[in-house]
């Protein structure tokens, strides 16, 4: 379920790191013509200052009834750094992030990248395919259980039933009963609710719930309303803290890879809120053992 949801958050072209890469350019061309498209249709002439136009688009959307937990503002969160290149993200009302992805010499430079693509994703977002509709659900869970079988393939594990997408219990049923119990959503308003699950079955809560005999629906109903926050985080933290207790070394490797799984999303342009949660979580475990 959660390499499903990080693919079906956006779909945008990729990027490498390597700035001679073709993909790179493409997503330059798409941002600068969603912003050129924006700028002409609400400023007419000039070059429109994108952070301002990424929080009247939230407003906006605001002011015509998408309801929103925490208001329709943008939360920026530059990386710390004392050199360039800065790297800054920006979560947008509906619990989804994105994060500069090009090089940038500035911590300005960095926020206005951040946003630009912020801002391309949330025009896109508007399109009628990225609502979730009886056939997006279907095409969705489609891709789950290619996902899924592929996954179980490498591992040698057991395959997927036929009927699994159909079961509640299994994690592409509950991934299907996600998406029908939010039909009419869009996928940027779907990711505040769909990274909490994501981040669930990361961390192995999932499985305490089901070993406690905890239905999927009663997990989804008792988390519909809640958000992704400190105290989330840190219930989880304290998770991998008791794993590091009996596995020596097991944060230091799992912070490895989230932050390498971060920077690949990030310069590819694609939605981060899932692996950035990851990476934050693990970064509050090891500052709690005292390794930082």
């Amino acid at each position: 379920m959660a390499s499903t949801t990080r693919e079906q958050a956006t779909n945008l072209p990729t990027a490498s790191s390597d700035g001679a890469h073709p993909a790179k350019s493409v997503l330059k061309e798409a941002v600068d013509a969603v912003l050129n498209s924006f700028a002409k249709h609400t400023h007419g002439y000039g070059r429109v200052d994108v952070i301002e136009a990424l929080q009247e688009f939230w407003q906006m959307k605001e002011s015509r009834g998408t309801p929103m937990k925490g208001g329709s503002d943008n939360l920026y969160e530059p990386e710390a750094s004392e050199k360039p290149p800065y790297v800054c993200f920006v979560s947008l009302p509906g619990g989804s992030c994105f994060g500069s992805f090009q090089p940038c010499p500035t911590k300005a430079e960095a926020k206005r990248s951040a946003a630009k693509i912020a801002l391309m994703n949330s025009v896109f977002n508007e399109h009628p395919s990225r609502k979730i509709t009886d056939e997006f659900v279907e095409s969705a869970v489609k891709e789950a259980e290619s996902t899924e079988a592929q996954v179980a393939l490498k591992r040698r594990t057991l395959n997927l039933s036929t009927d699994s997408s159909k079961d509640p219990s299994t994690g592409i049923g509950a991934f299907r009963f996600m998406l029908e119990s939010n039909k009419g959503k869009s996928m940027l308003e779907f990711q505040d609710l769909m990274t909490i699950f994501q981040l669930l079955h990361w961390n192995g809560s999932l499985k305490a719930m089901r070993d406690r005999n905890c239905s999927r629906q009663e997990v989804l109903e008792h988390y519909s309303d809640r958000t992704i926050d400190d105290e989330m985080r840190s219930q989880m933290a304290l998770d991998w803290i008791s794993r590091e207790q009996e596995q020596q070394g097991l944060i230091k490797r799992e912070l490895d890879k989230a932050s390498k799984e971060l920077e690949q999303c990030r310069l590819s342009g694609r939605e981060l809120r899932f692996p950035k949660e990851k990476r934050d979580i693990l970064m509050l475990a090891w500052s709690q053992i005292g390794k930082v």
